[in-house]
């Protein structure tokens, strides 16, 4: 792991077309029975809501942690594989470490019959996420979370945290919400130099070594977060590749850069939501 002193290009560059975001052909899938297995032994009480906003019914899946105090949030943006199997998982593990984990799936209304993520036919999901409005997406975000302010559960706080997709989008919904008290981009791309000098909220950022489309970006986003004199600290973690909070728990991923990169990043992210 090191903080950013300079690009570092990694061997392995991949570009997924509009998506944007490198994975392995065995993650371009909503569904991960390994990560359903994982979700079905949590001793966590999980359930799923409909956040209503603007004609729009956004299912959202609430995840509460063993706690006998009110707790933050974490508004959890998923990838752009929609609110897969394992991002219903990731959300489970931020109950895990107290939070009150609120993830939206934001393919809501948009698949088969009205369906969301887990109705698409295989194949079909990357190219719906990546045609979402903008506009929608940040209203859905934050009807979730006012939605999730209000959780009798909930102290108030509120964070946000996406990866890949969801990793710009939670760049770009830090610029749209002034309430957050903190941003944790994972390996996403930042939004526009205007937009960020709306921002209020520190911004952490997580990268890959080995992720060279993503990691061009950082340099030109340190000396505008810095111009507009906004808190952006991003971190690399050598070795990785687009994708190792997923990647670093997957069964078959054969990278160990993947799994040091996850477990580094997660306690950081834990130190950081501990402050």
């Amino acid at each position: 792991m090191k903080r950013f002193a300079g690009i570092r290009f990694g061997l392995i560059g991949v570009v997924m077309g509009i998506a944007l975001c490198a994975q392995t052909a065995a993650a371009q899938e909503w569904s991960q029975p390994w990560a359903r297995e994982r979700i079905a032994k949590s001793p966590r009480h999980s359930e799923w809501v409909t956040v209503k906003h603007d004609g729009r019914n956004v299912e959202t899946l609430v995840v509460y942690p063993e706690s006998k105090e009110k707790r933050p949030v974490v508004l959890v943006i998923h990838e752009i594989f929609g609110l897969s199997d394992w991002a219903q998982e990731l959300a489970d593990e931020v109950a895990a470490a107290g939070y009150i984990a609120v993830a939206p799936d934001l393919l809501s209304g948009m698949g088969p019959n009205g369906g969301r993520t887990k109705d698409f036919p295989a194949g079909a999901v990357t190219e719906a996420v990546s045609k979402l409005n903008p506009d929608q997406v940040t209203a859905d975000l934050n009807a979730a979370a006012d939605y999730s302010k209000k959780l009798p559960a909930s102290n108030g706080k509120l964070y946000v945290a996406g990866f890949c997709w969801g990793g710009g989008q939670t760049f770009r919904f830090a610029t749209n919400r002034g309430d957050l008290s903190a941003a944790f981009v994972f390996y996403g791309p930042p939004p526009g130099k205007d937009a960020m000098s709306r921002i209020k909220a520190p911004v952490y950022g997580f990268y890959a070594g080995n992720d060279a489309r993503i990691d061009a970006t950082i340099p030109d986003t340190v000396a505008a977060m810095k111009a507009a004199g906004k808190t952006y600290e991003p971190v690399t973690y050598d070795g990785a590749g687009h994708g190792f909070m997923r990647a670093g728990e997957t069964p078959d991923d054969t990278n160990p850069a993947n799994k040091k990169a996850r477990e580094d990043a997660w306690k950081r992210w834990k130190t950081l939501l501990a402050q």
